[in-house]
């Protein structure tokens, strides 16, 4: 198959990147793979280093104030589409998306278009009916929740696979905490060593991170003393940081900023959490974290339950319910004896279900799949 992969965000894109980054890498062994992504991203500039794969620089300019540079994108993208004849065109956003359904226009036979839906926005509107009518092929849902929302909107039209997000457990192996960021993140110290939980989520507010932090400042003082908070992301903004300020707890919370790799972060862990309350699905965080060996506490948000088996390999919480967050964090000082049993269970089920190669067996079957049926009907 000659395939190309989308997407609009011209910085680093997050958990789309990361998604479109594992399936270029992972197929272009087998088939022909091209990225067209805004110059300047990270997906185009990651993209490039992976051999076999082929990027274009490609802006996806969105909003009527800037039509035409609109008009520029869609003629060299439709120009690219008409060159190199591809089997399969997958967008990954609504901006990519609809450039590309412009950019096919008059291209006989038409590549079908995948869509994978990322977040847990809703699917409503005329933008959707249009695109779920006259540009999109096959849905790919990231989770089952996802998969609920599909179905309930414009896009059940359309064929609809659940493909869960994979992760790359080769990499994010289980690993010794290195002594001395442990200890730089259990300042200050503590006549008893703290319990050290933490998250490679990110720090925007829907993140739920400072639903956690919120939840220490309700333990006892006893209680709270025992944890240390670590978070990896963009610093917070300034309001944040005085909130935590105000809490009482910022000697025990310790943010990150940015950085390259987040494996001496989670490997100094004794617990992770995601405690998304928006736009989240299933997150790649938690699985990372998992299938380093850490138990993972989730909100009830979206796919999020999806990736735990309660009380073997991590814990479910209500979203944005700081009380329960809290009576959790007292379960994990009281069970802290069984944290390690916990996360050698959440590194197996990552093993079981979290790999990057049944992710990318699962894609290409979909592809596979559509592009029978695609050509039958054509």
């Amino acid at each position: 198959m000659k395939l190309l992969f989308t997407n609009f965000h011209d910085g680093d894109g997050g958990g789309h990147t990361t998604y479109i980054l594992g399936l270029a890498a992972g197929l272009a062994g087998r088939h022909a793979v091209h990225v067209a992504a805004p110059p300047g991203s990270r997906l185009n500039r990651e993209a490039r280093a992976i051999p076999g794969v082929a990027v274009l620089d490609q802006p996806f300019p969105n909003g009527l104030g800037r039509l035409p540079a609109r008009a520029r994108a869609r003629r060299q993208l439709a120009a690219y589409l008409r060159r190199e004849r591809f089997d399969i065109v997958h967008v990954n956003g609504s901006a990519d998306h609809r450039l590309v359904m412009s950019a096919v226009r008059g291209i006989r036979p038409r590549p079908p278009i995948v869509l994978t839906k990322h977040n847990s926005k809703p699917m409503t509107g005329l933008g959707h009916a249009w695109r779920s009518r006259f540009g999109t092929d096959q849905v790919i849902a990231v989770c089952e929740f996802v998969r609920r929302q599909v179905l309930a909107s414009p896009y059940a039209r359309c064929r609809v696979a659940t493909v869960f997000n994979g992760v790359d457990i080769g990499r994010f192996l289980p690993r010794p905490a290195d002594p001395a960021r442990r200890a730089a993140w259990l300042e200050p110290a503590a006549a008893e060593e703290p319990l050290l939980i933490g998250s490679n989520a990110g720090t925007a507010r829907y993140k739920g991170w400072m639903d956690l932090v919120e939840a220490l400042a309700l333990l006892a003082p006893d209680q709270r003393s025992r944890l240390r908070v670590v978070l990896a992301g963009g610093l917070p903004k300034a309001e944040d940081l005085a909130r935590v300020e105000a809490l009482g707890v910022a000697p025990q919370v310790h943010f990150t900023g940015r950085l390259d790799d987040v494996r001496p972060m989670v490997a100094a862990l004794d617990a992770g959490f995601v405690l998304s309350w928006d736009v989240e699905t299933i997150s790649f965080a938690c699985r990372e974290m998992m299938a380093m060996g850490k138990p993972v506490l989730v909100s009830d948000y979206a796919g999020l339950p999806e990736n735990i088996r309660a009380g073997e390999d991590g814990w479910v919480v209500r979203a944005r319910d700081r009380e329960a967050i809290a009576d959790a964090l007292r379960r994990l000082l009281a069970e802290r004896d069984a944290l390690p049993a916990m996360g050698h269970a959440a590194r197996l089920h990552a093993e079981a279900e979290f790999g990057m190669e049944r992710f990318v067996d699962a894609t290409e079957a979909v592809y596979a799949a559509l592009l029978r049926d695609f050509s039958s009907n054509a």
